[in-house]
């Protein structure tokens, strides 16, 4: 039997080795498509505005409205819940692109830039036991001996923030820690909204204990708020524009109606 000169094979296979390595070099040169950068959005449980359900998934005018924005604007968005003082200190830093909810003031614009309009809006308001007798009538004077109970990061508006050194004010994370401190009797008022307070009162089945006061406190507009840094400016301005789109639209009426939440 012939024997077959190996040697022979060798440029053979050295030119198939060489094929195979361009051809994967070529292919590997292609870039993938392109996947759709993700937004990580931020906030605090809010009644009805940012909400997590037990299957997992954000609900609420918040996620509602930053899924349309982000859809049209062509992102992909991550949600996650923390404490409020958190959420805003992550977007403040720039660990999250976006928080959802917060009201205005001077000392969160030192840190955050906000949309340029609002999505919702809320009454702030005192709560007090029902029957109890309480010297309020617009007049943050008149509460400097009273006991007063506010939420951890929330603001209530200019005129009770030049009030507040004079009052005798302690501070809570969670409305119904609030709630509870007030029907204990451990404070007198507790500044907070209807919006988040009624729900949790109705939880707590003490609907005929604890009433909101006549007047209130401050009307408040709630925002989207991003990293104040150059970096998000391209970011936030996108948003405006398609969010701005949206509410002339009437998307933003007809959302609020829905979910019983009130829009400026």
């Amino acid at each position: 039997m012939r024997q077959i000169d190996k040697s022979r094979r060798r440029p053979w296979n050295r030119c198939v080795l060489l094929f195979a390595a361009c051809f994967l070099a070529c292919f590997s040169a292609f870039p993938a498509a392109a996947e759709e950068p993700e937004l990580l959005v931020v906030g605090a449980h809010f009644e009805r505005v940012f909400e997590q359900a037990r299957d997992g998934r954000f609900v609420g005018m918040g996620p509602e409205l930053v899924r349309s924005v982000a859809q049209r604007m062509g992102y992909r968005v991550k949600f996650q819940i923390y404490p409020w003082a958190r959420a805003q200190a992550m977007v403040a830093q720039g660990l999250a692109d976006i928080l959802v909810g917060p009201y205005r003031s001077s000392e969160r614009l030192a840190t955050l830039a906000f949309s340029e309009r609002a999505f919702y809006q809320d009454e702030m308001v005192f709560y007090a036991r029902s029957g109890a007798a309480t010297p309020w009538s617009g007049d943050f004077a008149a509460l400097r001996d009273t006991r007063i109970v506010i939420l951890n990061g929330w603001a209530y508006g200019p005129d009770f923030e030049r009030a507040r050194p004079q009052l005798r004010v302690s501070v809570t994370n969670a409305v119904e820690n609030g709630l509870k401190m007030l029907t204990s009797q451990h404070v007198d008022l507790f500044a907070t909204n209807r919006r988040n307070t009624e729900p949790v009162i109705a939880r707590l089945r003490i609907d005929g204990a604890v009433a909101p006061l006549p007047g209130v406190i401050a009307v408040q507009n709630g925002y989207f708020a991003f990293p104040k840094r150059p970096e998000s400016d391209r970011l936030r301005s996108q948003f405006n524009q398609v969010f701005n789109a949206l509410v002339d639209s009437g998307e933003l009426k007809r959302l609020g109606q829905q979910l019983d939440v009130g829009v400026p």
